[in-house]
C-alpha cells in the first residue's frame, strides 16, 4: 500500500480537515472543534487571556509574578498579550506557581480535546479535577472499579479476576 494511501487513512481517521493558517505558508492539518478551526494566533490570545485572569486571581501584579518566573516585566507582558509563544516548560512551570492544570489552560483554548461536546469537555475537565483532589487510595479503588466496567480493559487486566 502506497504510503499517501496511509496517510489518507490517518487523516480520514482522526477527523483532520485541511486549513490554511496565517502563521504558515503551507496548509496544516487540523481536528475541528466546536468553533470548526480556531487559528493559532487566537488560540494565542486565548491563552493569554487565561494566564493574566489566573494570575490576577492569585492576587499578583504582572511585576510580582514575573520576578517569581525570572523574567523582566515586559517579558512576562508579552505571553499576557501573546505577543510571544509559551513553551512546554514555560506553561508547566506556571502551572505550578498559579496552581493551575495544565488541562485548564488547554481545555479554555481546545475543549473538543476532552469531549464531543462543549458540556462534555467541561464535565471530562471537572472530574479531572475531582480525582486530583481525592486521596491516593481512593483512586486506586476507583482505578480498579474502572477496569473492570470497562471491557477492553478486563481481559487485560489480571485484577479483574477476582
Amino acid at each position: 500500500m502506497p504510503k499517501s494511501t496511509d496517510l489518507e487513512k490517518f487523516k480520514n481517521s482522526k477527523g483532520l480537515v485541511e486549513t490554511n493558517d496565517p502563521e504558515s505558508e503551507k496548509p496544516v492539518f487540523r481536528r475541528p472543534g466546536f468553533e470548526d478551526v480556531v487559528n493559532f494566533q487566537e488560540m494565542d490570545r486565548r491563552i493569554a487571556s487565561y494566564l493574566q485572569g489566573a494570575r490576577e486571581k492569585a492576587g499578583l501584579s504582572r511585576a510580582e509574578f514575573a520576578s517569581m518566573i525570572g523574567l523582566a516585566t515586559a517579558v512576562y507582558g508579552r505571553y499576557e498579550r501573546a505577543d510571544s509563544r509559551i513553551t512546554v516548560t514555560r506553561l508547566i512551570h506556571l502551572c505550578e506557581l498559579l496552581d493551575v492544570m495544565p488541562i485548564d489552560i488547554i481545555s479554555e483554548v481546545a475543549p473538543h480535546l476532552y469531549g464531543r461536546t462543549a458540556d462534555e469537555a467541561k464535565d471530562y475537565v471537572e472530574l479531572t479535577h475531582i480525582i486530583r483532589n481525592l486521596p491516593h487510595e481512593t483512586v486506586r479503588d476507583l482505578m480498579g472499579l474502572l477496569r473492570r466496567m470497562t471491557p477492553e480493559n478486563s481481559a487485560n487486566d489480571p485484577s479483574s479476576d477476582t
